[in-house]
């Protein structure tokens, strides 16, 4: 079945400290649509890295079974260079409505833009357009342009693209692991049904169906794990990036809660997060903090990961509204949120989380309630839990109805919000008096940069 394949491709002559080393050879399958190939596909691990800006266990048989194939391999020409921001001229520039999707990469330096056409990745600070592909004029997929899922892995040339869209470039039950520097795919995972979401780290790549979750090996795609959960139509799913032990959390089989999976230490996590549906987790970078919103959204709660007790909870607002996005800040003293009220909130987490991977993060202090006076003091028990809530310290509104998805930026005390009306905003809080956060930058990451 497996072939040899050609040499190698060679090392990349400017990696960036994040990059992976050089994959061994490759090899070539080919696999029957409907079920996982037995023998091992070729490494798939990135070998060079997207032009970079600095900046401050066991298979069943079900209806979600999968698949694994990878295309021949050759050594590659040298990468082409990046295409200006805003692309070719007179090339016809999507409409918001033809967005499909949008997600920042792990580090939050870079965020993607899938659309009717192909795809887009960009840089946040400083704000610019690094490339973009029009599959669609390419014509070499089985349908149109539509890309409906775009994953990086930070900021390498390897990305994990799924067909979306009335006219899907690639076939919605089927990952495509796409390299840049060789503008083809060079692998893809196939399902019987098809996928909500995609999530990447340096050693595993995580599919999300409706009812499943399938965790494969980065270097030769064997399923290593794989996950019932509960109905899953967002394709919820979370996995920590730090090097070593692997912390993924994704929905449990009952509402409200959330699962987490400790692949070091072999031990899995139940935690009953609410009594609704929840509607939107963030998981930190180091994989010890859980922030949790249900399809209420007006309370988010910050679990310990590990022990899976309540840290901290905050409120974004009395009204019920849909929670678009969590994000935790890299030194884990700040949370935003974005929802479709249209308000991005930025919270302050009072948790000591120490300094090192053997510390435990302490609960928070009680909330800070206004004194009351001696007289009135037995109003106090009486008081909703709506009044001894936690607030926001820090709010940038924006257009209400309109989904956004926010994230930490580089610079202190900074935030980028990314929104599916093609606008991308860059604003900075003050920690100490709060309140409206002062706009940075506001861009159309659709038009041309000369357009801006």
């Amino acid at each position: 079945m497996a072939t040899p394949a050609a040499a190698p491709a060679p090392p990349n002559p400017n990696p960036v400290p994040d990059d992976p080393p050089p994959p061994p050879p490759q090899q070539e399958e080919e696999a029957p649509e409907q079920e996982q190939e037995t023998s091992s596909p070729p490494p798939l691990a990135p070998t060079t890295s997207i032009e970079p800006t600095p900046s401050g266990g066991e298979e069943s048989e079900s209806d979600d079974s999968s698949s694994v194939s990878s295309a021949a391999s050759s050594a590659p020409a040298p990468a082409p260079a990046p295409a200006a921001a805003g692309g070719a001229a007179g090339r016809p520039l999507p409409a918001a409505k033809d967005l499909l999707h949008i997600s920042f990469n792990q580090d939050y330096g870079c965020f993607a833009a899938g659309t009717k056409s192909g795809f887009r990745i960009y840089n946040c600070d400083p704000f610019r357009e690094i490339f973009r592909r029009d599959l669609a004029a390419e014509g070499d997929g089985s349908g149109g342009g539509g890309i409906g899922v775009v994953e990086m892995l930070f900021r390498c040339n390897i990305l994990a693209l799924v067909g979306g869209g009335d006219n899907p470039h690639y076939p919605p039950n089927k990952v495509m692991i796409w390299d840049d520097h060789q503008s083809r795919c060079i692998g893809e995972l196939s399902f019987r049904s098809p996928v909500r979401g995609v999530r990447l780290r340096r050693d595993r790549i995580i599919v999300v169906l409706e009812n499943k979750i399938f965790v494969y090996n980065f270097a030769d795609l064997k399923l290593v794990h794989q996950i019932e959960t509960a109905p899953n139509p967002k394709g919820l799913c979370a996995v920590s990036q730090q090097p070593g032990s692997i912390v993924l959390v994704c929905p449990g089989a009952q509402k409200g809660q959330v699962r987490v999976e400790h692949y070091g230490a072999r031990k899995t996590k139940f935690i009953n997060a609410h009594t609704s549906r929840v509607a939107c987790f963030a998981l930190s970078q180091d994989g010890r903090l859980i922030a949790t919103a249900s399809t209420k959204g007006t309370l988010v709660r910050i679990y310990n990961a590990v022990e899976g007790n309540l840290l901290q909870e905050v409120r974004r607002g009395a009204d019920r509204a849909e929670i678009y996005s969590l994000a935790f800040s890299n030194n884990l003293q700040y949370l935003a949120v974005s929802s479709d009220k249209g308000t991005i909130h930025v919270f302050n987490l009072k948790i000591n989380v120490g300094s090192t991977a053997n510390d435990k993060p302490m609960p928070a202090p009680e909330s800070e309630i206004p004194h009351i006076s001696p007289p009135l003091s037995f109003i106090k028990g009486v008081l909703p839990k709506y009044f001894h809530s936690e607030w926001s310290v820090a709010q940038f509104r924006l257009h209400e109805g309109e989904q956004y998805i926010v994230a930490f930026g580089h610079e202190k005390n900074t935030v980028a919000v990314v929104g599916m009306d093609g606008s991308f905003y860059r604003c900075q809080f003050d920690p100490v008096n709060g309140g409206e956060m002062l706009q940075l930058e506001c861009y159309n990451f659709l038009k041309p940069s000369d357009q801006q």
